[in-house]
């Protein structure tokens, strides 16, 4: 096992949004191209996603919906961020989303400081980011926060120290988020390269193994049940 995910298993109480909600208020969602009730709803339409979520959220008796690592999506196909013709496509999901209403409380998931920050817009991108950089057992690490409000960004500087659990922001609706239902989108990096306010989320087939060996699975870190 790496000495990264050795690091996430032992770190307990870890939560990046709404304190308030308990786990066991979770539950999981698949949008991978297996699912054959996607086939028939309109999740490109970003309303449509989000009355989906908020449905699916209401007839489960939850609160949050979770999931989507090392997930294959359909989802990307309307966004040429994912499809560019001479490229190939992206369609594998490396984070943990965290579908809930726009506004809710976003969290630092452990101590660190402000890496770096960005408004990455465009149909299917991440809308407002936070890269927070984090230093455990002399190992390095980032975690990213994507798809906030505008005002997550608004006040913050490279170099702000953070503490495990306060907040960093709230998050965006589909104005600024990258025309999705309202979620965060959360993800570890080990090496995050020369890359500032925005990392893939999104892999392709052939980089996926890069990719999973760089991105942990989040959720060794949140411990989701």
């Amino acid at each position: 096992m790496k000495v990264l995910e050795t690091i996430l298993r032992n770190i307990q109480n870890v939560k990046v949004i709404d304190e308030s909600i308990d786990y066991s208020q979770y539950i999981p969602l698949d949008l991978s191209i297996t699912n054959d009730v996607l086939a028939k709803e309109e999740i490109a339409d970003s309303s449509h996603f989000e009355k989906y979520i908020e449905n699916y959220l209401t007839e489960n008796n939850a609160k949050v919906a979770f999931g989507g690592y090392n997930e294959i999506r359909n989802l990307y196909k309307r966004s040429t961020v994912f499809n560019d013709p001479k490229t190939e496509e992206r369609n594998i999901h490396i984070g943990l989303d965290l579908w809930i209403k726009a506004g809710t409380p976003v969290l630092a998931a452990l101590d660190g400081f402000i890496h770096s920050f960005n408004y990455n817009t465009g149909v299917g991108d991440y809308g407002p980011t936070i890269i927070i950089e984090h230093k455990i057992e002399k190992q390095r690490f980032y975690t990213l926060y994507g798809h906030l409000s505008l005002e997550s960004i608004s006040n913050i500087k490279i170099g702000d120290i953070v503490e495990k659990g306060t907040q960093i922001g709230t998050l965006g609706d589909a104005l600024v988020n990258g025309d999705y239902a309202p979620h965060l989108h959360f993800q570890i990096i080990e090496e995050i390269s020369n890359t500032f306010g925005d990392y893939p989320g999104v892999c392709s087939k052939s980089d996926l193994d890069y990719y999973l060996k760089n991105c942990p699975d989040p959720n060794l870190l949140l411990k989701i049940k």
